[in-house]
């Protein structure tokens, strides 16, 4: 591999840690509360945010796939930095949900043209001979990596955000934050380092291959997009794994989106969110190696029940919310997010060809987005239907009645999706 490329490998994963590592994310539940929003508000940017990525994911990157996968990177990076404008500087007010939309619309297209590229440019960047053995190693590093990055990041975004540890921290130069000054500190932050992942897009650099002629890009996308419908669709192990890791996916994600909600709701201050974030990121160091065992000893399927397992595990904790102590749930779904991450990119690489890859990546983006959309809608429906049958019931009380939800139906549809593979009666195969 020349130097070129080889040095795309550690810029995939500072790109990764920086593009995902964002210092709002240990409060953002809470954060939008105190710019004013309500929780059907939130779940509702959520669902434009997924739904910008649906709309947008395939088709970025099956461009990617033809006009090279370090342009949608670089592209993918400016409008992380766009999104971050519009987030730090929303005024307050009557406009502040339709900018924070025009944020998740510049969110989401960032994502969708993110996912896909720079994974595919980085696995390009391998050797052929050895790259499904070297994959897993890369994977390892980029989980302890982004491990590392999140634990920096949810400590520095919760202590940013609470303004009594600010006020505790600056009590010796006689300043302190006035109330609601520090509430968006974690965006300002990762604006900053949006311009640093901006900047790490910019030195990739696109690896040799036979890629069709750029004045017909637009057909040649469109071939590729077909070209990857027919992959995953005719391919059953694809399929399954996509569908099995969307319903694990959708799940945890809607929790986490509202950690910070269900934080306040055991009794847990703002600043611990940090510590928790730091904590569930610290998992990765545990979930590296055991994903890459998991991988070389275990079947698919086996992998992907015991994920789903402990995902349901956390949820059935969360519903029961102890106070305190209902941070323990933490852990399973953590493991969970951190092994699907590792499963879905090793199958799914190494079950396709290099011309369709980004696009066929693209697929897992879309499916995971379309599945945490649609949770996303069930859950606003939810708490809609709480409010209107509990009048006058706060926030933290909707909230708290939601969450038995989520095991519930996690369970249902996957007893439904084990149902129709075993009807099918052929089984995923074994690696």
């Amino acid at each position: 591999m020349p130097p070129s490329l080889r040095r795309n490998l550690p810029l995939f994963i500072a790109f990764r840690v920086l593009f995902n590592a964002r210092f709002y994310y240990p409060v953002l539940g809470v954060l939008i509360m105190d710019l004013g929003l309500t929780l059907e508000q939130y779940a509702l940017l959520n669902v434009i945010w997924a739904g910008t990525i649906i709309l947008l994911e395939i088709p970025s990157g099956a461009l990617a796939d033809v006009i090279g996968r370090k342009r949608v990177v670089v592209l993918a990076s400016m409008l992380m930095v766009a999104e971050m404008v519009v987030f730090a500087f929303a005024p307050r007010g009557d406009w502040m949900f339709w900018f924070l939309v025009v944020n998740r619309f510049l969110s989401g297209a960032a994502e969708a043209c993110a996912s896909g590229a720079d994974e595919a440019l980085a696995y390009d960047s391998l050797s052929m001979d050895d790259r499904h053995s070297t994959w897993p190693r890369v994977l390892e590093s980029l989980m302890r990596w982004k491990s590392a990055g999140f634990f920096i990041a949810m400590v520095a975004g919760a202590a940013l955000f609470d303004a009594n540890l600010v006020t505790s921290l600056t009590e010796w130069t006689g300043w302190e934050p006035a109330e609601g000054d520090t509430v968006r500190w974690p965006v300002y932050a990762t604006l900053a380092t949006s311009l640093l992942c901006l900047a790490v897009a910019i030195n990739f650099r696109e690896p040799p291959r036979q890629a069709p002629d750029n004045r017909n890009a637009l057909s040649h996308a469109w071939n590729n997009i077909l070209e990857g419908v027919v992959h995953v669709f005719t391919s059953r192990q694809i399929l399954f794994l996509l569908l099995g890791a969307l319903l694990i996916d959708s799940f945890v994600r809607i929790f986490l989106t509202f950690a910070s909600n269900y934080y306040r709701l055991i009794d847990l201050p703002p600043f611990v969110n940090g510590i928790l974030g730091s904590a569930l990121a610290l998992l990765g160091f545990a979930a590296a190696p055991l994903a890459k065992k998991m991988v070389a000893r275990r079947s698919v399927a086996t992998n992907f029940i015991a994920t789903a397992s402990l995902a349901f595990v956390g949820l059935v904790g969360t519903a029961l919310a102890w106070p305190i102590w209902g941070a323990w749930v933490l852990v399973p779904l953590g493991l969970a997010m951190s092994l699907l991450q590792f499963f879905t990119s090793n199958y799914l690489n190494k079950w396709t060809d290099s011309h369709v890859r980004a696009t066929v990546l693209s697929f897992r983006g879309m499916a995971f987005n379309l599945g945490y959309a649609l949770a996303g809608l069930f859950f606003a429906g939810i708490t809609a239907h709480l409010r209107a049958t509990h009048l006058g019931a706060d926030e933290n009380t909707i909230f708290a009645m939601a969450l038995p939800w989520l095991p519930s139906t996690f369970l249902a549809c996957a007893i439904l999706l084990w149902t129709t593979l075993r009807l099918t009666r052929r089984s995923i195969p074994a690696s």
